[in-house]
């Protein structure tokens, strides 16, 4: 069996996959302040100050980031689709 390594190095991700990395960071970010910030109200200590719940918030913006990788990838994906059948039908 053979391997062969290609010459020039296959670039897999598609539009909007960085997005959706982003997102999921964020979001993952966010999901952690908000544990952070929620726990006082079960420990009965000090709330934590403003700022932690402005980044609690990050989980919303990590989602909507997210989002519009996904929309920004189903786009893309149709674009290709069109231009496929296009293609197919000046072929004939």
């Amino acid at each position: 069996m053979r391997t062969e390594i290609p010459a020039v190095p296959v670039n897999d991700s598609a539009p909007g996959d960085g997005l959706v990395k982003v997102g999921v960071v964020l979001f993952g970010v966010g999901a952690v302040a908000t544990l952070v910030t929620v726990a006082p109200l079960f420990l009965g200590t000090e709330p934590f100050p403003t700022v932690a719940y402005t980044v609690s918030m990050l989980m919303g913006v990590g989602f909507a980031v997210a989002a519009a990788g996904v929309l920004r990838s189903i786009a893309a994906q149709r674009r290709q689709a069109r231009e496929g059948a296009a293609a197919a039908v000046q072929a004939r």
